[in-house]
């Protein structure tokens, strides 16, 4: 495959090792780097990221969910250790192909998983809505901070009054190829206010800084594009699986409005979690909430699917080296936060 992903190699937001790799083809060629954590009999949680980012991003998830579940990451189409594709192979078709070719990849016959997605990952799933494979596949669905449509109108990283100068300048932001330089100071700080909290811990804000700044600015544009323009309201309305949506009430890239939005479209939503405080990376600055919303929907929707869902289901059952990986890892929990949930 493609380059190493940077990121960072110690501490709690240190990607773990995975009990298996392997290369999944897409519809197009397209190859996607894909890792297999924890136990191959246990219920399958498959996870998506977001714009820049890669399979690092789950990192504090994965360690979470990975002594007791199947939990597969992939790099999207030219992140992480993912090649980048020619000029055509970029859109929400592509994403769509994409996540299907990763669940029959990586899934065994008959097997159906729990399917979560960040920011661009969320889209990927409302983009596969209509995929009679996704039907097929997965049981239930995580969107964490997430639209559906219309992002540079609504961002705030330019507080600007005029919605046309913000939607300009938003998008000029998205379309962007200038290289963001090394992990400074001032880039860090930038990367901060620009997608997480005012509560962000050096340690999240250095691990985000690193995933984000080694995406190449080329890939960046491409996707940028795609999402300045995204249209997905009719995919969301097919969206027919059980569906639990998270967002922080200080995202600036995807304020909250357009989680409020996805909860009154979505066919069978069960409800919005909104997380006081925290920005666009909510995965890493509260990965308890995430992998507990995980483990819901995992007890609620995939568990009691069938016989095949319920082997393997006691918590715990992974191997020695991840258990304690994990263990010796733990993620800070914001346990204390005060979460409400409307619909």
């Amino acid at each position: 495959m493609s380059r190493r992903p940077g990121h960072v190699t110690t501490g709690p937001y240190a990607p773990p090792v995975p009990r298996t790799t392997l290369t999944v083809t897409s519809a197009d060629g397209a190859r996607l780097y894909a890792e297999v954590h924890g136990p191959e009999d246990a219920p399958a949680v498959v996870l998506a990221h977001g714009w820049t980012c890669s399979t690092a991003f789950w990192a504090p998830v994965v360690r979470d969910l990975a002594p007791e579940y199947k939990v597969v990451v992939y790099d999207q189409r030219g992140h992480g250790r993912s090649p980048a594709a020619g000029p055509a192979g970029h859109g929400t078709h592509a994403l769509a192909d994409d996540l299907v070719a990763v669940l029959e990849a990586t899934l065994r016959p008959d097997e159906r998983a729990v399917v979560g997605g960040h920011s661009m990952g969320g889209m990927t799933i409302m983009a596969a809505a209509g995929r009679p494979q996704l039907r097929e596949r997965a049981a239930a669905a995580l969107l964490c901070s997430t639209g559906m449509a219309d992002l540079p109108a609504e961002s705030r990283v330019f507080p600007l009054r005029s919605p046309q100068g913000r939607r300009r300048a938003h998008r000029l932001m998205l379309h962007s190829r200038a290289p963001l330089g090394p992990v400074s100071p001032l880039a860090k700080r930038a990367l901060q206010y620009a997608t997480m909290g005012p509560s962000a811990t050096p340690g999240q804000i250095e691990a985000c800084a690193r995933i984000v700044h080694a995406c190449p600015p080329g890939v960046r544009a491409r996707w940028g594009k795609v999402l300045s323009g995204l249209e997905l309201t009719g995919g969301v309305g097919r969206l027919e699986l059980p569906t639990a949506i998270i967002a922080g009430t200080a995202d600036r890239l995807t304020p909250l409005v357009h989680a409020r939005r996805l909860a009154s479209v979505l066919p069978d939503c069960l409800g919005l979690t909104e997380l006081p405080g925290l920005g666009h990376m909510t995965p890493i600055e509260d990965p308890g909430a995430v992998a507990g919303r995980l483990r819901e929907l995992v007890k609620d929707h995939l568990r009691t699917a069938g016989a095949g869902a319920e082997a393997g289901t006691v918590a715990g059952h992974g191997t020695g080296a991840e258990a304690g990986e994990s263990a010796a890892a733990e993620v800070p929990r914001s346990a204390g936060q005060k979460k409400e949930k409307t619909v």
